[in-house]
């Protein structure tokens, strides 16, 4: 029988014991991630008695890992989205419009005219000047930041009459294409590890689509509220407010609805005074009334520029806007030169917790069009599930059956093998004996071991056997 080492035993018992206490959170998989999930709330907002109440789920001195489960197992959602690069075109020609109005009204007048997406068209007032003004735009052009864009600049600027065209160049398209989608990519992991979702998978598929798989959520619907936001912030001068839906908010302005009285409108300067690019953090809050608000605080440049709007227009209001809508409208009271404040509007607490969160993690470059939507919801992980313990039931019913069908198999093996040795020791006798010619008698002994036949030669010295001369060793008796 197989002896092994009891030093060895030891050390197989206390590596299954270790693998049992390390796996033991996985039997207990709920209260254990809402224990998780609660430490980290804490640590970044502070401690409630909601929280407390998870943290005490699961002691702390056990431990705390869990295997990531899969959307097989656990659930989730599955989302593959486009984004629209289209859009990055015509913000950068937006912001542009400054800078070449700027450098064009040194020369003559000028206004802007309406023009395709991702273009810019400038109306000269003198069409004489149209060679300098085509010079002192190409000027503005830069070169483009990319090793296959070495020597392209990013901005073609081309003349027409009295009308001057910019757009982008290719090399800067593909740049800016794979800029957006880099930022993106950065942008939603970031969403979706502020949630505190475990093992997301975040893939580039394309040239312009994102593959996102999330387990855990609770339908794709809750990812896109999370993922889909763009959450473009920005602080914009208000130049008028209405209730006409259809109004002309003019050259340079915007028309935007009022995100909490439906049927107020506000018309708005297009460029910003500072944008959510400029945070360096936001948090969930209240105001002075108690209701649910975000507070922000910017970055040094962004405390700058609007601690020297709201010093040079008190009494005005402005608009803060998010997504396309004015979240609030507040008139300015003093100056601001701290380079914070308070977003306040008609919240809940949800919705101002996930808004800090994604004006934590960035603005989108590009909004998103969601072309699959195949929610892994909770039955499909259910019926993994139930399939995979019914797997697991029977694979443990064979194991133990097949364990324990050996052993007896072993026992009684064993049990007629020494039946048999016994038998035969007292069945065993010499069948037959003879002597060699020199005088030794065999006696051969049938042993009957398996059915076959042993022989046991006992060699018996019969006399004294005279020394012959030389005769050696070889003629002394065999013991």
């Amino acid at each position: 029988m197989l002896q092994i080492d009891l030093w060895k035993r030891v050390l197989i018992i206390l590596t299954c014991v270790a693998g049992l206490y390390l796996a033991l959170p996985n039997a207990f998989y709920g209260p254990v991630e809402q224990h998780n999930d609660a430490l980290k709330a804490i640590d970044v907002a502070g401690s409630t008695p909601e929280l407390e109440a998870q943290a005490d789920l699961w002691p702390e001195w056990l431990p705390e890992r869990l295997v990531n489960l899969g959307l097989d197992l656990r659930g989730g959602a599955h989302l593959l989205a486009e984004v629209n690069v289209a859009d990055v075109y015509a913000s950068r020609m937006e912001a542009t419009w400054p800078e070449v109005r700027d450098a064009l009204r040194s020369i003559t007048p000028v206004r802007r005219v309406e023009a395709p997406e991702g273009e810019l068209r400038v109306r000269i007032n003198d069409t004489d000047k149209m060679a300098q003004a085509l010079e002192v735009a190409r000027g503005l052009a830069r070169p483009v930041q990319t090793i296959t864009g070495a020597g392209a600049n990013d901005i073609v600027v081309s003349g027409a009459e009295d009308i001057l065209t910019l757009t982008l160049s290719d090399a800067e398209k593909q740049a800016t294409d794979e800029r957006t989608m880099q930022q993106s990519l950065e942008i939603i992991r970031r969403r979706i590890d502020e949630v505190g979702t475990r093992e997301p998978t975040i893939q580039r598929q394309g040239s312009d689509r994102i593959l996102i798989q999330v387990p855990g959520i609770g339908s794709a619907s809750e990812l896109k509220a999370i993922i889909g936001t763009t959450a473009q912030l920005t602080f914009n001068p208000v130049v008028n407010r209405g209730a006409d839906a259809n109004a002309a908010p003019g050259l340079g302005n915007s028309l935007l609805p009022d995100a909490e009285a439906p049927g107020v409108f506000y018309i708005i300067e297009t460029a910003p005074v500072v944008t959510g690019e400029e945070l360096v953090d936001a948090q969930p809050s209240f105001d002075q009334n108690g209701r649910p608000a975000v507070s922000f605080r910017f970055d040094t440049t962004g405390a700058r520029k609007f601690g020297t709007y709201t010093a040079e227009n008190i009494g005005a209001p402005f608009a803060i806007v998010l997504d396309d809508a004015v979240i609030s409208a507040p008139t300015i009271q003093s100056a601001i030169p701290g380079g914070s404040g308070i977003i306040t509007g008609n919240f809940s607490v949800e919705e101002s917790t996930n808004l800090a969160v994604l004006l934590r993690a960035g603005a989108l470059p590009a909004g998103l069009t969601f072309s699959k939507n195949a929610p892994s919801g909770q039955s499909w992980a259910r019926t993994a599930s139930t399939r995979a313990d019914r797997h697991d039931r029977r694979l443990c019913r064979r194991t133990v059956f097949h364990v324990g069908d050996l052993r007896a198999v072993r026992f009684l093996c064993q049990r007629c093998a020494g039946r048999e040795r016994r038998h035969d020791l007292r069945a065993s006798q010499p069948d037959r004996s003879h002597a060699d010619p020199a005088g030794h008698r065999r006696d051969r002994f049938d042993c009957g071991h398996g059915g076959g036949r042993q022989r046991a030669d006992l060699r018996t010295h019969q006399g004294r056997t005279e020394n012959r001369k030389g005769s050696g060793p070889r003629n002394q008796p065999w013991l």
